[in-house]
């Protein structure tokens, strides 16, 4: 581990004594991506539990919420790059959770559908993730919760109505 790794790295037996200086621990963007690192961890030990993995319950969501698709708008739907919903759509087929169909429509593609054991698998799944949501909040009472809630969403609001690689020159609004 290099003098750089170990600055970011996080409290363990080996460096039980670190604590990063105070500027480092108040910057937002440092404690978000603090606190998206242990999400991910919790929704992935749930997920890992019953055989699953973040994208298969994202695909099995959007499935679900906006009804079949192809693998392309599924990409679309979840953030999942297409080449990688090839994987996760062939995972989840195997497991008997979709099933792939031709569109009616355009021959040359399949229209991805959830099945009666995806929609079970599903239930599971929601339950697993909000156990992980509980564990990750578990420090916060209801309202404090939903104020998180809020300004999370408004940051990423904000966010993505900014193109992607562009910042606002300093005293000048938006980029253009």
């Amino acid at each position: 581990m290099t003098k750089a790794d170990e600055t970011d790295a996080a409290p363990g037996p080996a460096t039980a004594a670190w604590e990063p200086p105070a500027r480092l621990r108040s910057l937002p963007s440092r404690m978000i991506a603090h606190a998206a690192m242990h999400a991910e961890r919790l929704v992935n030990e749930e997920l890992a539990g019953a055989g699953a993995r973040k994208w298969h319950y994202a695909a099995l969501v959007a499935l679900q919420d906006k009804g079949p698709a192809s693998q392309s708008e599924l990409s679309g739907r979840t953030g999942i790059y297409r080449s990688d919903m090839v994987a996760v759509v062939n995972e989840l087929a195997a497991a008997g959770h979709v099933e792939r169909a031709p569109d009616p429509a355009d021959r040359r593609r399949n229209v991805i559908s959830l099945t009666a054991r995806g929609r079970r698998h599903l239930e599971r799944l929601d339950g697993l993730v909000a156990a992980a949501q509980e564990e990750l909040l578990a420090p916060l009472g209801p309202g404090e919760r939903e104020q998180l809630s809020g300004l999370l969403a408004r940051l990423l609001d904000h966010h993505a109505a900014r193109p992607q690689g562009r910042r606002p020159a300093a005293g000048r609004g938006p980029a253009t």
